[in-house]
């Protein structure tokens, strides 16, 4: 037994001696050297995707040509993915409103013009305008819809092109952007706080602080007659587009004791006697609202640009017979 124990140490030691005599001649050896896994790292610069190279400086250096290649799956895998279209964008409606002729029933139901209020709340004057009952909300007939809303804007585009005044009024939280975009293309005036009663009954003592231009009929103003405005009586508007009625009923009672024409969004629980020119929709929801007075804002501006057309014509003919004058009659 201590024989055998010897024998294993010793045999250990002899091992150890063996392997620390062949490490230094491992790496002390002057013969061949012989390849190794690990390369030289070159730094070369990755040629940009789309530039063009020498096909001979490609051929005669492999790692370029593999660079090159590696750069150019690069760019492709960039340009991977798909294209969305037809997307919904909900600044359309605003900065890009719909005009007139646009008018289709698809684009009324995306729109949600269609939904009612429920059957506990309808008027029975909207019966006529009522398709029929779904999960117990009425729902707008869009045919009703498109044509009134076509007539609507018909009215709105003679008004602007005979130089009338249109005022938008829309006073429900979310309507003020809606409002004014609509004024604007119509050149028109806009409500979108409250309306103040008797503006219309009692404007002497309401607007009477407020300022008033004179202007040709090119739109082009003449401060030389700010005099004559002092005792100009009030303006009042030729047209009036109310968004929400419900809310401005004492708007819509003075415009009727002033003969001032209406147009209103009625829904099922609204009274369509209200205004002259009603348009059966939806008024709760922002969307809906934003296509009607973006159409009307529209044909307001196809109104005012045949009305300035039609100006230019006549100061064209008056100039060739030598009747020129003055550019125009003044408008307040």
């Amino acid at each position: 037994m201590i024989v055998r124990q010897l024998y294993a140490r010793q045999s250990r030691q002899l091992l150890a001696l063996n392997r620390q005599g062949y490490i230094p001649r491992r790496f002390s050896s002057t013969g061949t050297e012989t390849p190794t896994p690990v390369e030289t790292i070159v730094h070369r610069s990755i040629p940009e995707p789309g530039t063009r190279q020498s096909s001979a400086a490609l051929t005669n250096n492999p790692a370029a040509k593999a660079l090159a290649q590696e750069a150019e799956q690069r760019h492709k895998f960039q340009q991977l993915g798909t294209s969305v279209t037809n997307v919904y964008k909900p600044e359309n409606l605003i900065r890009h409103p719909p005009f007139p002729s646009d008018i289709t029933l698809e684009l009324l139901l995306a729109n949600q013009t269609h939904l009612g209020h429920s059957t506990s709340r309808w008027n029975p004057q909207n019966s006529r305008y009522i398709f029929g009952i779904r999960e117990g909300i009425h729902i707008i007939s869009l045919d009703i819809t498109a044509a009134y809303l076509r007539r609507a804007a018909k009215v709105v585009e003679e008004v602007a092109a005979r130089g009338g005044l249109i005022l938008f009024a829309g006073t429900r939280p979310g309507q003020k952007r809606i409002v004014v975009r609509a004024a604007e293309l119509s050149k028109g005036y806009h409500i979108f706080e409250r309306w103040i009663p008797g503006s219309l009954t009692n404007g002497e003592q309401i607007l009477g602080h407020c300022e008033k231009k004179v202007v040709n009929v090119l739109d082009e103003e003449l401060p030389d007659l700010k005099e004559s405005l002092a005792d100009h009586a009030i303006l009042k508007p030729d047209l009036v587009i109310c968004l929400n009625p419900l809310e401005n009923e004492p708007l819509l009672h003075e415009c009727g004791l002033n003969n001032v024409p209406t147009i209103g969004i009625i829904d099922t629980d609204a009274d369509p006697t209200r205004v002259t020119y009603p348009i059966p929709a939806n008024d709760d929801s922002l969307r809906s609202v934003a296509v009607i007075a973006g159409v009307l804002g529209r044909a307001g501006q196809a109104g005012q640009k045949r009305r300035l057309e039609q100006a230019k014509k006549d100061l064209e003919r008056k100039a060739l017979h030598g009747d020129a004058g003055e550019v125009g009659s003044p408008q307040f």
